[in-house]
């Protein structure tokens, strides 16, 4: 779609195998969206082979076409970043999308990786419709993960920036010197022949910068769940501390009083005594 990715390899990668180049493990939101990118570019290529009909109409239905977007293709938006015509970009491609998905499942969780990486898709693919309504000349058609690795780099340069990645795994150099590299070289390109697709990957960017400030730290599930039983467990503090009163209430009309604290809690008073006493 345009320019490859950095291909890089995270520093801290290296504590989880036995070499300094160890690969890192192959589980999670990594392995899932590695897997279902190989599947669809063996696809493509079984079209490119056969001449499939079948096939390529499937190829083409999942390319991000604004055209075709606003006439009701409205899964494009996250199907086009699942399309790879060409052997090279696609592996570099998935080795990053690997090696940037699973740093940040190791930092973060595999729920929240896979958001920012989605958030960055969709942010790439709003792009591309902007132009196409502000009514920019040309046709901007979407396919591969640029957009949203843009979006993983992104992130992780603002988020963990003094760690220290490995390019090419030769050249040592902190996440922001990357990201920022990176991103100086998608700017240059909005002054070449490039450009409409350059502004697109630029929207990826911003979509991860949006997700990471916007999303909470171990996501939305997590964040519900905690609110969840958050509330269940204030509920039940005020249930106990209402029954609590009015055991108190009826304690006294039987001639014993006896205490509670503010979360409901009995007060022993001979315990309370001896603490005081010793």
């Amino acid at each position: 779609m345009t320019t490859s990715p950095l291909w890089v390899y995270p520093e801290s990668m290296a504590q989880y195998g036995t070499t300094q180049l160890a690969f890192p493990e192959f589980r999670g939101a990594a392995r899932r969206l590695v897997v279902f990118n190989l599947a669809t570019f063996f696809l493509y290529q079984i079209a490119a082979l056969t001449g499939s009909e079948f096939f390529a109409s499937i190829i083409q239905g999942a390319i991000f076409n604004p055209v075709n977007f606003l006439h009701g293709a409205w899964w494009q938006p996250l199907t086009y970043s699942f399309v790879h015509p060409s052997l090279m970009g696609t592996f570099f491609e998935l080795l990053s999308l690997w090696f940037l998905v699973s740093f940040l499942e190791m930092e973060r969780t595999s729920e929240w990786a896979t958001g920012l990486y989605a958030s960055s898709v969709l942010g790439t693919a709003a792009s591309a419709l902007l132009l196409r309504l502000a009514g920019v000349s040309g046709s901007v058609t979407l396919y591969g993960c640029f957009g949203g690795i843009f979006g993983l780099l992104i992130a992780i340069g603002v988020l963990f920036g003094d760690r220290e990645f490995r390019l090419f795994f030769v050249i040592a150099i902190k996440a922001r010197y990357l990201a920022a590299i990176y991103a100086l070289l998608t700017l240059a390109l909005l002054f070449s022949e490039q450009k409409m697709y350059a502004f697109a990957e630029l929207g990826g960017a911003i979509a991860g910068l949006l997700f990471i400030w916007l999303v909470p730290r171990r996501g939305f599930s997590f964040s519900l769940s905690e609110s969840w039983y958050a509330l269940r467990n204030r509920y039940y503090r005020n249930k106990r501390r209402r029954a609590a009163k009015k055991f108190e209430v009826y304690m006294h009309r039987q001639g014993r009083t006896v205490r509670f604290d503010g979360q409901g809690k009995y007060i022993d008073e001979d315990q309370e005594d001896k603490k005081r006493w010793n």
